[in-house]
């Protein structure tokens, strides 16, 4: 059984392996070492790059996946323990987002072992999974087509490993759609009668405003609303004397927003602001449905306008009120009475997840849980505290418990 010694240990070297988006292979290959040595029955790299690892029967009753993810954002932050007045703290890049909670999966399963699993018919399944923080989500969408009915069973149960402190459980995630803009004009005396190109990105970023404005105008929680954010905005003059600009808005969306109303107000936009004698017809969400990218232009008398919509998930918010949650409840409630009674809670996040990949082809019950603050995520501060870290792997372990 995995000792709190050999969990924080575990969860140090994770951390200290590095793997960006892309560059996952030398921590994942690392870490299917360590469930291979930690009694998992199977332990694996699968085709999509994801660390694997698996206990219980094959051909079990019921199948619970633990689905984390091994990526992290960039970010030099040294590795090190740290002594503070709460307890040690361990530093360094994804100790919360999200190996933090990765660990905690990869440590609970291991104390579960596969004899319980076994003895209880159920068949644990722990992802490492790839590209979660970039826009691909490729190590995600594997295994919900892997498990998909046919050629595996579609899973009882899923957590998702991301942080949200070690009494709470994360029981949804907004959506997100990405759009890019590039325009272009020829280069123009800046006393001239005509706009200058970056106008463009800036009536983009206004109507997009108006939109979000006036969509969330009943809804006062930010989860129920349509939240746009300028990630990038550049001018430049090209080698053909074309003045040009490139804007990205990110758009986080709220549980069954109407993408395609949206998508026909950014194509009318588009027509109006060039005035094209061509207008470009509106098109569905379908076209950048998993991980698809539509891209259009516009060309006008002045300018012309290309647009890039991707990266596109749905919303997802799962029920409270079943197995999995009253299975994380118990075992937080079973914690907190040597903790001075802390209350588990519930929360919804405004950011995206594996959640939104997986939830809605699934439908099984599902919820999000890891230790770790996530005001720290992608921070240059980024740490956990070690404390937090094994109170997560004894809840999971007696959750997963609660399950058999």
């Amino acid at each position: 059984m995995t000792s709190q010694n050999q969990a924080i240990a575990l969860l140090h070297r994770l951390v200290a392996i590095p793997s960006l988006s892309l560059q996952e292979s030398r921590a994942t290959a690392w870490l299917v070492e360590q469930m291979a040595a930690n009694g998992y029955i199977c332990a694996f790299v699968d085709d999509a790059g994801n660390a694997v690892g698996e206990i219980g029967p094959a051909d079990a009753a019921r199948t619970v996946i633990l689905l984390g993810h091994i990526d992290t954002v960039p970010g030099d932050i040294p590795v090190r323990i740290e002594d503070s007045p709460t307890g040690r703290l361990l530093y360094g890049r994804g100790s919360v987002d999200a190996k933090g909670p990765l660990a905690t999966f990869t440590a609970a399963v291991a104390r579960v072992g596969d004899a319980w699993a076994r003895e209880h018919n159920i068949r644990l399944v722990v992802v490492g999974a790839v590209e979660e923080e970039y826009a691909t989500s490729k190590g995600a969408r594997f295994i919900r087509d892997r498990f998909n009915g046919s050629d595996e069973p579609v899973p009882d149960f899923c957590i998702i490993g991301e942080p949200s402190s070690w009494q709470r459980v994360t029981l949804g995630y907004k959506g997100r759609v990405l759009v890019e803009m590039e325009a272009s004009q020829p280069m123009a005396h800046t006393a001239g009668p005509d706009a200058g190109v970056a106008t463009v990105a800036v009536d983009l970023w206004n109507w997009v405003s108006a939109y979000a404005a006036e969509f969330n105008a009943p809804h006062d929680k930010a989860f129920d609303q349509l939240l746009p954010s300028l990630r990038d905005l550049r001018t430049w003059t090209d080698e053909h004397l074309h003045d040009r600009v490139a804007a990205k808005i990110g758009i986080r969306l709220p549980v069954d927003f109407p993408i395609d109303d949206f998508l026909a107000g950014l194509v009318d936009w588009a027509n109006q602001r060039t005035a094209t004698d061509t207008p470009l017809a509106p098109f569905s969400s379908a076209s950048i449905e998993d991980g698809g990218v539509k891209r259009v232009e516009v060309v006008g008398p002045l300018t012309h306008l290309s647009l890039g919509i991707y990266a596109h998930e749905p919303a997802w918010r799962s029920d409270r009120n079943n197995a999995l949650v009253r299975a994380f409840l118990a075992a937080i409630r079973e914690q907190a009475s040597d903790r001075g009674g802390e209350r588990p809670g519930f929360v919804v996040k405004t950011g995206t997840s594996d959640m939104n990949v997986v939830g809605p082809a699934w439908g099984c019950p599902i919820l999000a849980y890891g230790p770790g603050d996530s005001s720290l995520d992608h921070t240059p501060n980024e740490h956990i505290a070690l404390d937090e870290y094994w109170q997560a792997v004894l809840v999971l372990e007696q959750a997963l418990r609660n399950l058999g």
